[in-house]
């Protein structure tokens, strides 16, 4: 063998390796989108069923509970393609029901209101953390198959494009200040 040709060699061999450690990184960043995927609806199901057991509690007043419980059981039914907006509509229902801080307090009066006040703080305060996890991890694997060598390669193979999950995920002022 020539020299030349066993440096050609080398180099078919660190550009392959080069080009299957990339393609372990993608699927690793897929993989990592859908374990956040898992835990961010996890946490909007945990929100929309809190919602949904306060509003049927019978400690709200009858229109919030209406609101509320409406706007809960649409996000838990929701296609995929109406979730966002399904999700958003949840969030400004409880803005709109625990806008004034009298609500929270009567809910917090109520027998057993104070665990569920808690919970439902907890709810809408673990929702922005784990749709900013989901959309971070959706950002890194997009700016990686914008690469031209994943491009190129097709390192991605079948895998859809990632998108990421954009609602309206602002908490209740009223719940947010009582929890600080």
């Amino acid at each position: 063998m020539t020299p030349t040709l066993i440096w050609i060699l080398v180099a078919l061999v660190a550009v392959g390796l080069y080009l299957s450690w990339t393609a372990g990184r993608l699927d690793r960043l897929h993989a990592r989108i859908d374990a956040t995927r898992a835990g961010l609806d996890a946490q909007l199901l945990r929100r929309a069923s809190v919602a949904q057991e306060l509003a049927t509690a019978g400690v709200l007043d009858p229109a919030a509970s209406i609101v509320l419980y409406e706007a809960a059981h649409a996000a838990r039914q929701a296609e995929e393609e109406q979730r966002e907006v399904a999700e958003s509509d949840l969030s400004q229902a409880l803005r709109a029901v625990f806008a004034d801080p009298a609500q929270v307090e009567a809910v917090r009066e109520a027998p057993g209101g104070e665990a569920a006040a808690h919970e439902l703080t907890e709810a809408v305060r673990r929702v922005p953390m784990a749709r900013r996890f989901h959309n971070d991890a959706v950002g890194a694997a997009r700016r990686l198959r914008q690469h031209r060598k994943v491009r190129w390669f097709r390192l991605a193979g079948h895998a859809p494009f990632p998108m990421a999950f954009e609602m309206d995920d602002e908490p209740p002022a009223a719940l947010v200040d009582r929890a600080a």
